[in-house]
């Protein structure tokens, strides 16, 4: 079995209501999808975390690596590729295209032996999942503190037994949004807080000390990824646990954090991180450390996928009749192409979604949907 193709899919749409988080603005989705092909004929499928084009072209560039190599020896793979770029960057795009590479060929040995990730990664501890409703986002041209508010509203009524919203604009607006939106969602459903890096240490300290009354589960990416002694900062002087770490990448990425407590709860994204090689070893440390793990993720129905295998074989932490079981962030923003791309969409049913039995990371592709929505002047 020898690797015979690599590719990339551009997935893109325009939206006519933009959004925005504290350090983002979307005028469109788009996303980054890999194929690996097989002299088999045996496929597999990733997807990269992050801006799609500078994505498929650092693809593209570790590709001729591929060409001719067994897809089933991934930690070797995942070595020689992670090597090629070390000295220009062990971060960023260089491990987010990897993550993409990494997750497909874990798909083609899932396929080439019949069996799910989940049980190529030791075992498939639960069947589903419970969801959390990411969204609330800024968008233009209406009032944030309602549109919130309802949008909440209407992720409890559908069954999600928690919601994250999006702050960091500003330390008053944002409180006004979490009381709109706790009222909202009543006393019972669990509510989380993302700030997309939006705040300075002794803004994220007042935020966290005001918002506390209203019951935050936590509160995310407080302050810029590369300040861990902020981060630390901002853990010690108010009361809502902190999380992070969609923006580190790779085991080296988690070691401080984890090692200095500077998190209470780690967010790897499957497709950012490394892949499913590199999402055990962070994995791993997280459990070495006592830090809850609960994956980011933020992608197509090939990365909800994925993510799904890898919260499948998480194991409890610690052990116990009554385990933490791990949480699914299930994205629901407006995007057309995010479940079209398969023939059977993951969706959820009363807030909980069923984990792929099929091999590999248990999806069928829809080429009809990829071609519909691929960047059609993109390689």
């Amino acid at each position: 079995m020898k690797i015979v193709s690599i590719a990339t899919h551009i997935l893109d749409h325009e939206l006519k209501t933009p959004f925005e988080s504290a350090s983002m603005r979307f005028d469109r989705r788009q996303h980054c999808l890999v194929e690996i092909t097989c002299d088999d004929g045996t496929v597999g499928w990733g997807e990269c975390l992050g801006p799609a084009l500078p994505n498929a072209a650092i693809v593209r560039a570790y590709g001729g690596r591929l060409i001719g190599r067994d897809p089933l020896e991934t930690e070797k793979l995942w070595q020689d590729l992670y090597s090629l770029f070390r000295d220009q960057g062990q971060r960023g795009l260089s491990v987010t295209a990897l993550s993409g590479i990494d997750v497909a060929l874990w798909d083609i040995k899932g396929k080439r032996f019949g069996v799910s990730v989940a049980t190529l990664l030791g075992g498939r501890v639960r069947e589903s999942v419970k969801a959390y409703a990411t969204g609330s986002f800024r968008r233009d041209g209406v009032d944030r503190v309602t549109d919130n508010a309802e949008e909440c509203a209407g992720h409890v009524a559908a069954g999600f037994h928690a919601v994250k919203i999006k702050i960091g604009f500003g330390v008053a607006e944002d409180l006004a949004v979490v009381q709109a939106v706790r009222e909202a969602v009543g006393p019972d459903a669990r509510l989380m807080v993302d700030a997309n890096h939006g705040y300075d240490v002794l803004e994220a300290i007042e935020l966290g000390q005001r918002a506390a009354e209203f019951d935050i589960d936590w509160l995310e990416e407080p302050v810029i990824p590369e300040q861990l002694s902020a981060y630390r900062a901002v853990r010690e002087r108010q009361p809502i646990p902190i999380a992070g770490g969609e923006t580190w990448h790779g085991r080296f990425g988690f070691k401080e954090p984890l090692e200095t407590r500077a998190i209470d709860i780690v967010q790897p994204d499957l497709c950012g991180v490394g892949g499913f090689t590199e999402m055990r070893r962070v994995a791993d440390m997280a459990a070495l450390h006592g830090v809850r793990l609960v994956p980011h993720v933020w992608g197509t129905a090939v990365q909800i996928a994925a993510s799904l295998q890898f919260c499948a074989s998480l194991l409890p932490d610690p052990p116990r009749r009554n385990s933490i079981a791990p949480i699914l962030e299930f994205d629901r923003t407006h995007n057309p192409f995010r479940q079209a791309i398969v023939k059977a969409p993951i969706e959820h049913v009363n807030g909980v979604v069923a984990v792929p039995e099929g091999p590999g990371i248990g999806i069928e592709i829809d080429r009809h949907a990829i071609e519909e929505f691929r960047l059609k002047d993109a390689r």
